[in-house]
């Protein structure tokens, strides 16, 4: 009779807690309370697909210690701030104190350590991989990747037993040498935006511009700023009371550097230029980073790039290096933006018709024909009864195309051209279209799409472009088109370039980015 009632008591005892009882528990919800940012309700499905592909063996420790791979992980979570992260998605200052936990905690502090790594480094490969806002991506035109794997099964297979884990998680990362150089420069801010003084020691706005040969106070710390930001060279005397060489180029291409007009010249814009904080061109490089991780990893052709705040494109070559750079007018930022997406253009069509928008047909042009009957015959527009739209423009020199138009189909009826108006590429802000995208150098671009395409030899071109009437030339293999926005680009050379964030979407970014829930 005792030892059935012992038995009876032993079998209602709970069996003792273990790593995997304990991980098990703790998988089964959506909040872990020792993370500095407890939610982890994003990743909660695959965490626990992570564990049952292990019968919910801790996967960072061995006897209670962690592993190797576990060390290298922590190592490259603490150095978030390197790839423009924010360190409180992965814990980056809590690690040593866990660390030390681990020599006399008992089973719960085993799985707390262990799902706390894995949640983090699903957040840090997760951010890697596809950018911290994805959702902004969509919003901002880019369609959503595709995965390319299932993330708990590349962590299980690339991070729990990697020989070298940070170039595994690194390999997670856009693979273009923009994006390194990117990376690189983000070290060098971050250095500017600890060193350099804050706001309070902002330069003077002076009454009147200053230009070479006059005299400002402020020259000195001018020459100390353009020195620090490798405008000025070291070790060469500016001269602090009169505004001279070498101090002028230096401030030329400070100009150059920030899309203002290099003309030497200490004016109003200049001067906000130099006092905008070294904190926010730091954050202009880490937005960049993001918007980096937006992009397709590859492309079925060596893509025409538009970066819409810098109104430059750059078409690359088959060799994956700009082979093709020239200015852009884009979109007016208010009412006409420009979008951003990518598509990939199939055809251009030479000496094409000009299909007026209707928008604009009944805002700008009907009012000029109230006001002139003969306002549509002097500009060639006839109305089109026919066609998509209420008017179209003729071929011929003054129609808003001029010679060719670069079609890559997408619901903004957007598209790339030349423009009679070549005057507006000499400004240096160049917002100024409907929404379409007028290039520069049109022919040079023909060219360059059609360069897989030996018949259309320059001559050719050149003559198509002067036509009488539409001709429409399919290109042997489409040509990727990416309308981005960056405000913040850094060349071969390792120059840093900023520009305005003319449609305020770095703004946007920037808060999804501080209000995101991980």
């Amino acid at each position: 009779m005792t030892s059935v009632l012992a038995i009876l008591l032993l079998a209602s005892e709970p069996a003792p807690a273990t790593p995997e009882s304990e991980l098990r528990s703790l998988a089964a919800k959506s909040t872990l309370p020792s993370l500095q940012r407890p939610n982890f309700s994003r990743y909660a499905t695959s965490v626990r697909h992570f564990y049952e592909g292990r019968n919910y063996a801790p996967a960072w420790l061995d006897a209670g210690r962690p592993t190797p791979e576990a060390q290298a992980l922590i190592a490259v979570l603490e150095r978030a701030r390197s790839k423009g992260l924010d360190e409180p998605d992965y814990d980056a200052t809590a690690w040593p104190a866990r660390l030390q936990s681990l020599a006399s905690g008992g089973p719960a502090a085993l799985a707390d350590f262990d799902l706390a790594l894995t949640i983090c480094l699903f957040r840090y490969s997760s951010d890697l991989e596809y950018g911290r806002a994805p959702d902004e991506s969509e919003r901002a035109g880019l369609r959503r990747l595709p995965p390319r794997f299932f993330l708990a099964d590349w962590i299980a297979t690339n991070l729990v037993h990697s020989l070298d884990a940070a170039a595994a998680l690194s390999s997670l990362e856009p693979p273009y040498f923009a994006y390194r150089r990117t990376e690189r420069a983000l070290a060098e801010y971050q250095r500017l935006a600890a060193t350099l003084p804050k706001a309070g020691a902002q330069l003077p706005i002076p009454s009147k511009s200053i230009k070479p040969g006059d005299s400002w106070p402020a020259l000195g710390r001018v020459a100390d700023l353009l020195r620090a930001l490798g405008d000025l060279a070291n070790g060469i005397d500016a001269g602090a009371s009169v505004y001279a060489e070498p101090l002028v180029s230096a401030v030329t291409r400070f100009q150059t550097r920030h899309g203002l007009a290099p003309d030497g010249i200490i004016g109003h814009e200049t001067v906000a230029a130099m006092n905008v904080p070294m904190t926010r061109r730091l954050r202009q490089i880490e937005l960049a980073l993001e918007r980096w991780r937006w992009a397709p990893r590859t492309f079925t052709a060596p893509p025409v790039v538009v970066n819409i705040p810098e109104f430059v494109l750059r078409a690359v070559g088959d060799d994956y290096q700009v082979g093709l750079r020239m200015k852009v007018v884009v979109g007016k930022a208010y009412g006409h933006r420009t979008p951003v997406f990518a598509r990939e253009m199939t055809h251009i069509i030479f000496r094409p018709y000009w299909e007026v928008p209707d928008t604009i047909a009944y805002k700008e042009l009907f009012p000029k024909l109230a006001k002139d009957p003969s306002y549509f015959v002097k500009n060639h527009y006839v109305t089109n009864h026919r066609g998509p739209t209420l008017v179209r423009q003729l071929p011929g020199p003054d129609n808003a195309l001029d010679g060719v138009k670069f079609v890559f189909p997408n619901e903004h009826d957007v598209y790339l051209h030349g423009t009679p108006a070549t005057e507006l590429f000499a400004k240096t802000r160049r917002d100024f279209s409907h929404g379409c995208i007028r290039v520069e150098k049109p022919a040079e671009l023909a060219r360059w799409v059609l360069r897989h395409q030996p018949e259309w030899t320059p001559e050719r071109i050149a003559e198509a472009m002067n036509r009488d009437t539409p001709l429409e030339v399919r290109l042997a293999r489409p040509i990727p088109v990416l309308i981005v926005y960056g405000t913040a680009i850094v060349r071969e050379s390792g120059e840093v370039r900023f520009f305005n964030d003319i449609y305020h979407l770095d703004t946007a970014l920037d808060q999804a980015l501080s209000t995101r829930r991980p």
